[in-house]
């Protein structure tokens, strides 16, 4: 059982604005609750106990909002970052000494899904990352990865594309070779390509990247009707 993960939360949130100018991206309201409270609730619900959050862009108003974690069933910890400084894969490398030592959930703050973390999830010997990867949206069409024929991410063009989640499973072991700073994800998981050791799966059903008002309005109508 997964018992840590972390939710990325510390983006500013350029294409939400103004909605972001006075509150973060991931408390923004979906379906009567903020976004990353649908996110704690799963991983509480799935056997999650500790969360760690990165915060920098109005982090008071999430801390705030959350707390020690203890209304939601886990307990939360906080990392904290300068303004926009360390991007994703900088920023669980600041965060692994809350993380420890076996995988974790990394989960986007600014995404809404009904894809379930329970259930019987384990990365497989040699694997550092087993991503959640969804059709195509509109505003991506191009796809992120290749799936294989044996379920790892490919760079050959003769399989398919889809689109990264913004939630996987990962090795603490994925950046062990990264140094402290400002660092991308993308390049350490297109690094991996071809050298099945990062899973995929192919998720077929609710998913939004929750990345503009209009994105945001659109979840909310759905979700009403």
């Amino acid at each position: 059982m997964i018992t840590t993960a972390m939710i990325l939360a510390a983006g500013r949130g350029e294409r939400m604005r103004p909605l972001t100018d006075t509150m973060p991206k991931p408390m923004l309201s979906v379906g009567g609750k903020p976004l990353i409270i649908w996110h704690l609730e799963k991983l509480a619900a799935s056997g999650v106990e500790r969360v760690v959050i990165n915060l920098a862009h109005l982090s008071d108003k999430i801390e705030q909002g959350l707390g020690n974690g203890e209304q939601f069933g886990v307990t939360i910890v906080y990392s904290h970052e300068q303004q926009g400084a360390l991007e994703t894969a900088g920023g669980i490398v600041q965060a692994l000494p809350h993380i420890g030592d076996n995988p974790f959930w990394l989960v986007n703050g600014d995404v809404w899904t009904d894809w379930s973390f329970s259930g019987h999830h384990e990365l497989q010997s040699g694997e550092l990352a087993k991503l959640v990867l969804v059709n195509n949206p509109e505003h991506n069409p191009d796809g992120d990865f290749a799936i294989d024929n044996q379920g790892y991410l490919s760079a050959k063009q003769q399989f398919s594309r889809f689109t990264y989640s913004g939630i996987g499973l990962y090795s603490p072991e994925l950046f062990a070779a990264c140094q402290p700073g400002k660092a991308p994800l993308a390049p350490l998981l297109k690094a991996q390509l071809d050298r099945q050791t990062i899973a995929a799966e192919h998720f077929r059903g609710q998913w939004c990247d929750v990345g503009t008002p209009q994105r945001l309005a659109a979840l909310n109508q759905q979700m009403e009707s």
